[in-house]
């Protein structure tokens, strides 16, 4: 059996149901796999990403057959990226604060200087269980370089939260 091509699909449309069992059903009509995907409703537009594989010389025809889905569906198709080896320590980032302007900004450009990735990073604004108004909260999965402190990450975060007036957590990975 050939070596199968792993692409890389983005999905943005108006949430409807039904819409992954299209995309899904394209993919296996061509002979492909679903095989990883992150995918979500977010205020009322459906968005995702999705890795999938299919044999090399059904690209073509799996491009047009998601070409034909842009009636309820915008689709890219990128060909994936050898993985890359990941290099470092894998830290785990929890921070919950009253929601205001910047707070993605000012971590990232933090985690930016210090040479940290984001591995993966979600948000959400949530209702504060108590005290009533809304709260920002965020978890990542980062990766620092092996030479990098944890100790000194660990303080350059803890000044910003201080800043921010939020709550910061940065633990190792399990």
């Amino acid at each position: 059996m050939s070596a199968m091509t792993k692409l890389v699909l983005t999905l943005l449309g108006d949430d409807q149901p039904g819409l992954v069992s299209r995309v899904s059903r394209v993919v296996a009509d061509q002979g492909g796999s679903w095989l990883e995907s992150q995918l979500a409703r977010l205020a009322g537009t459906f968005a995702g990403i999705a890795l999938v594989e299919v044999p090399p010389e059904k690209v073509g025809s799996l491009r047009t057959a998601l070409a034909g889905l842009g009636d309820v569906l915008e689709v890219t198709v990128k060909e994936a990226a050898a993985p890359a080896p990941i290099e470092g320590r894998r830290l785990v980032l929890h921070l919950v604060g009253h929601d205001q302007p910047g707070i993605v900004r000012s971590v990232t450009e933090a985690l930016a200087a210090r040479g940290v990735s984001i591995e993966q990073l979600a948000t959400a604004i949530v209702e504060a269980p108590m005290a009533g108004g809304l709260l920002f909260e965020a978890d990542a999965v980062l990766t620092a370089p092996a030479d990098l402190a944890t100790d000194d990450l660990q303080a350059d975060l803890e000044s910003l939260a201080h800043a921010l007036m939020v709550d910061l957590d940065l633990t190792p990975a399990p």
